[in-house]
C-alpha cells in the first residue's frame, strides 16, 4: 500500500541516499513533455517543466502534516478535476485534503486547491474491490481561474490494452519533497490488474499517474495489495466501463483542446 496515514497507513522503507538520486542521469523524455527519465525501468528526480505540474501531492489541510498521496489534473468539463487512488479519498471526511500541483522542495508554486466533492466507485466503498482502487475529486477555484487554467490537464483514456507502449510514472514518496519519476511498459498482473517494475516508490506514491506516450493517463497507481506490497513493483486496476462511468459522472470531459 503506497499511501500514508488518513487516516490510512502502510509501512514505508527506508528510502537510498539522496546522492544516489542524484547520481541518475537524466535522458531524454518519453512523453510529451514529460520531463521524465527515458531509461526503461530507472526512477529519476522528475526534472521542473510546465506539464509536469500536472501532478501534484495531497495534504491534509496545509503544508504542515507531510503529503500521504499523489494525483493528477484530468480534462473536464468544469476544468476542476484531479485522478487519484480510492483509498486516498476513502478514509472518512475528505474536504480537509488539499491539492498542491507541482508540489516542489516544501512549497506549492501553483497554490493549494481544496476538494470539495469525491467520487469513489460504489465497489471500493462497499469492499475495498481491488479493481476499483480509482477516485476522482472536484477542486474550488481559486481566484476565479480554474485548476486547468493554472496547469492545464491530461486526457483520461479508459479501455487502452494494458502495455500498449510504455509509460511515465510520477509520484512523491513521503520521505522526498521532490517526484520521481520512471518510464516502464506495463504487464498483465491479470484480467483486471496491471503492472509495472519501477524501483523506490515507497508510500505517497498511491494515486499516481500512468501516462502514454500520446499524453494519456492509463492507469493510476494502486489497486493489488493498494499500490504494491514491496517498492519495486506498483500496480493498477485496469481502467476500463466502471473507471468511464465515473469518470463521466464526476465531469469528465473526452473532447480535444
Amino acid at each position: 500500500m503506497k499511501h500514508l496515514t488518513h487516516p490510512l497507513c502502510k509501512r514505508w522503507h527506508a528510502l537510498f541516499p539522496v546522492v544516489v538520486l542524484l547520481a541518475v542521469t537524466s535522458v531524454s523524455g518519453a512523453g510529451p513533455g514529460s520531463g521524465a527519465s527515458g531509461a526503461l525501468g530507472v526512477f529519476a528526480e522528475a526534472r521542473a517543466v510546465p506539464r509536469g505540474a500536472r501532478v501534484g501531492a495531497l495534504f491534509s489541510g496545509d503544508l504542515e502534516g507531510g503529503h500521504f498521496c499523489t494525483a493528477s489534473v484530468v480534462r473536464s468539463g468544469g476544468r476542476d478535476l484531479i485522478l487519484t487512488a480510492a483509498h486516498c479519498l476513502s478514509g472518512g471526511a475528505d474536504t480537509d485534503v488539499v491539492f498542491a500541483p507541482g508540489y516542489r522542495g516544501g512549497r506549492a508554486p501553483y497554490g493549494l486547491w481544496r476538494i470539495t466533492r469525491t467520487f469513489v466507485p460504489g465497489a471500493w466503498s462497499d469492499r475495498a474491490d481491488e479493481d476499483s482502487d480509482f477516485a476522482f475529486a472536484v477542486v474550488a477555484s481559486k481566484g476565479g481561474r480554474d485548476l486547468e487554467d493554472a496547469v492545464g490537464a491530461n486526457a483520461f483514456a479508459a479501455g487502452r490494452e494494458t502495455g500498449a507502449s510504455p509509460v511515465v510514472v510520477t509520484g512523491y514518496p513521503n520521505v522526498l519533497d521532490v517526484p520521481l519519476t520512471c518510464v516502464n511498459r506495463p504487464t498483465e498482473q491479470s484480467r483486471t490488474q496491471q503492472r509495472i517494475e519501477c524501483p523506490d516508490f515507497t508510500d505517497g506514491t498511491s494515486g499516481s499517474p500512468w501516462v502514454d506516450a500520446e499524453g494519456e493517463v492509463v492507469g493510476v497507481l494502486g489497486g493489488f495489495q493498494q499500490g504494491g506490497a514491496t517498492d519495486d513493483v506498483s500496480y493498477s486496476a485496469v481502467l476500463g466501463g466502471a473507471a468511464d462511468a465515473l469518470y463521466r459522472e464526476a465531469g469528465g470531459y473526452f473532447g480535444s483542446d
